[in-house]
């Protein structure tokens, strides 16, 4: 008889330390509630991607492209090129004189041409391309042909734009043609100059209508 209660005594001890060892099964994980966060959503109206900030000196030419958009109202909003005519055609308003105008001039005559049909008109217009403002590179170049002056720009930077100089190049005598006040002018540029550090004056900001020449 004592060996049997002796027996059931060292067999529930053994279920208990055996029980101790095995860890507890972790709770199921309580997922949280997911919630969808809306998308953020662009009010209607703003700049677009892409946007293009010119120089302060900067007014719209023929061949620019723009996008008037109109705070709320998709409809009125477009993005436009101006035409040899220096003219925009926009929704509802029909044409619009441009050339000539800066980005804020532009803007508030589109504005006071929608006040005959919307009411308090918040207009935006957003430069995204420049490409009435051309430098021409002709020459010993790797990429003549040409560019669009979209910001302050040397001759250096211009020539680098336009891959470099080919070989057989004239290094020395590279000008630059432009008209002022209705006059042609020639600046002589002098690359190895300029690559030394000498005479740095030469290396100019261009302008709109300049011609590279490089023999």
């Amino acid at each position: 008889m004592y060996r049997l209660i002796a027996c059931i005594v060292t067999l529930g001890v053994s279920v208990q330390m055996a029980s101790a060892q095995i860890p507890p099964r972790p709770a199921a994980a309580q997922s949280a509630p997911t919630t969808t966060a809306p998308a953020a959503t662009a009010p209607a109206g703003t700049a677009p991607a892409g946007a293009i900030v010119p120089s302060s000196d900067y007014v719209i030419g023929p061949e620019d492209q723009l996008s008037i958009v109109f705070w709320r109202d998709r409809d009125m909003s477009a993005d436009v090129t101006v035409r040899p005519d220096g003219k925009i055609s926009l929704p509802l308003l029909n044409e619009v004189e441009t050339a000539g105008l800066t980005p804020n001039q532009l803007r508030d005559r589109v504005t006071e041409h929608a006040k005959k049909y919307i009411e308090d008109p918040v207009v935006s217009v957003v430069v995204r391309q420049i490409n009435s403002r051309k430098v021409f590179v002709t020459g010993e170049v790797v990429r003549p042909g040409p560019y669009a002056l979209s910001g302050p720009t040397t001759v250096l930077q211009m020539l680098a734009i336009a891959g470099g100089l080919k070989e057989y190049a004239d290094d020395k005598h590279i000008l630059v043609m432009r008209t002022e006040n209705g006059h042609h002018v020639t600046l002589p540029f002098n690359y190895r100059d300029v690559a030394k550090r000498r005479n740095i004056s030469q290396n100019v900001e261009l302008k709109p209508g300049d011609t590279i020449v490089v023999p």
